[in-house]
């Protein structure tokens, strides 16, 4: 499996990103669609492992969650726990945000996302260069 990634989550996560909650969108839209978060390419519902990550940067090893409501019902915070530690061995780390963070303050959530890249973005694992803008109509 190339970075673990798993082919068989593969329509799992599709089906995930048909769906996703308004604060994935937001939070994709706005800070890491087409490498808007310090020029890192970031995608959408990726499978590793045995499981589906809402955000993962392949450069940074670095994988984002948003929990929604779902991650308040009872064993949620066990599973999560798991999970990251999961991730972890596979030497990825995980930042998590709810859902509440995202709709209510992306200020500070692009905050704490620029700052974990500065200060754990090592080696090979830097921003490719700005790309030119694109001109309308040309």
């Amino acid at each position: 499996m190339h970075d673990h990634y798993n082919k068989r989550l593969k329509p799992f996560a599709r089906e995930h990103r048909n769906v996703s909650t308004k604060a994935e969108v937001r939070l994709w839209c706005e800070l890491l669609k087409d490498r808007r978060m310090l020029n890192y390419p970031f995608l959408r519902q990726r499978p590793i492992d045995g499981f589906i990550a809402d955000f993962f940067c392949k450069e940074l090893k670095l994988v984002v969650e948003v929990d929604g409501s779902t991650h308040e019902e009872e064993g949620a915070g066990v599973r999560d726990s798991r999970r990251d530690a999961r991730l972890a061995e596979l030497g990825y780390s995980t930042l998590r945000f709810t859902d509440e963070d995202v709709r209510e303050r992306i200020d500070e959530v692009d905050a704490a996302l620029r700052k974990w890249i500065g200060e754990n973005a090592v080696g090979g694992a830097k921003p490719r260069p700005e790309r030119s803008a694109k001109k309308k109509g040309v």
